[in-house]
């Protein structure tokens, strides 16, 4: 890949929070017949390394039944109202009007929209009638890697467009208090929802330029992360084997990708994450012989936002913009399929 300017980075969270210890005794009263089973997991409340979360509906939302349909529309109003508040911010951080922006790339897996988020919320933003659209489905927490990764590309192709690159997730919606699966009260512990945006140029000057991306997806592993389609909603697929997969296999995938742009790890000043966990923040650190703690920031984002699925990763990248890009950052997320998305970032 050309190297292709990020000119701007935005981050963005709804406006409802919730306390972990709240999220525990509302998840205890509410798991219906199933105490026994909350009990057992409850601990996951208490070890989750999360301090609170930004949700897209007040806690009591989920003192009711919701299908498909509440559930998406849910999904949609929320979303709607992220993605102008994320890509606007972008937008003026880049120094840049709305009509200036000649693409989009919009990744979202917690809902469906179609037409998509960027075509109902790109006019009222400003963007132009003959914008490119490239909405994609299906990334999962790996979005906000490989997504960066397509709009970079896309501006490589077409040097001097601009693209705009948004994600959004609600996975809060999905939290399932009607379900027998253990997975579904780790959901319930961890679960929140945000999103980010950036612009990204070719043969511009922004804070860092994009020197490589990659992905590694290993066979016969469906199972290990995604959603079930099921009614009333998503179901959260959360495989107990993701960290010591994870701590198997990331070595060797980074290894790979950093060959592939042409250095090696110890050429890395530091590692951004996607903080699944505590768990596999931890099995991070030790699959790339980094000191315990390393990861500071990604335990900071985690505490302080959960799990967001595909922005989190984006959510540390501006903390640590924040604290001063190191010369050389590689950024790293999982997401079903199983795979590990990478992406090589140089400072400007």
């Amino acid at each position: 890949m050309d190297k292709v300017a990020i000119l701007s980075l935005a981050t963005a969270v709804p406006p409802y929070i919730v306390e972990q210890s709240e999220a525990k005794s509302k998840a205890r009263e509410l798991f219906g017949g199933r105490k026994e089973l909350f009990d057992r997991l409850a601990g996951v409340f208490d070890n989750a390394g999360i301090a609170q979360r930004h949700i897209v509906a007040p806690i009591d939302w989920y003192e009711h039944s919701h299908g498909w349909k509440e559930r998406n529309r849910l999904y949609l109003d929320a979303s709607d109202a992220l993605f102008r508040d994320v890509a606007t911010m972008a937008i003026e951080q880049a120094g840049l009007s709305p009509d200036e922006i000649d693409g989009v790339v919009a990744v979202s897996t917690t809902g469906i929209a179609t037409p998509s988020l960027d075509a109902r919320n790109g006019p009222g933003i400003g963007l132009r009638a003959d914008i490119r659209r490239v909405p994609i489905f299906g990334m999962g927490c790996a979005g906000g890697v490989n997504g960066l990764a397509t709009a970079a590309r896309l501006a490589a192709a077409e040097p001097g467009t601009r693209w705009l690159f948004v994600t959004i997730e609600t996975c809060s919606i999905a939290i399932r208090l009607d379900s027998d699966d253990p997975a579904a009260i780790v959901a319930t512990a961890i679960f929140g929802d945000g999103a980010a945006a950036a612009v990204v140029q070719a043969g511009a000057a922004g804070f860092a330029t994009i020197a490589g991306s990659g992905e590694r997806m290993w066979p016969d592993t469906l199972n290990i992360m995604g959603w079930r389609v099921e009614d009333p909603g998503l179901a959260v697929v959360f495989d107990r084997a993701i960290p010591p997969f994870v701590e198997a296999e990331l070595a060797e995938a980074v290894d790979t990708m950093l060959a592939d742009f042409g250095c090696g790890r110890d050429s890395i000043d530091r590692f951004c994450c996607h903080p699944g966990g505590v768990k596999v923040i931890d099995a991070i650190e030790s699959a790339l012989e980094l000191p315990i703690g390393t990861l500071d920031l990604e335990r900071d984002v985690l505490n302080d936002c959960g799990n967001m699925s595909a922005p989190t990763v984006l959510f540390v990248l501006d903390r640590l913009i924040s604290r001063g890009l190191p010369q050389r950052t590689m950024l790293t997320s999982f997401g079903p399929g199983f795979t590990c998305a990478g992406m090589l970032l140089e400072r400007a």
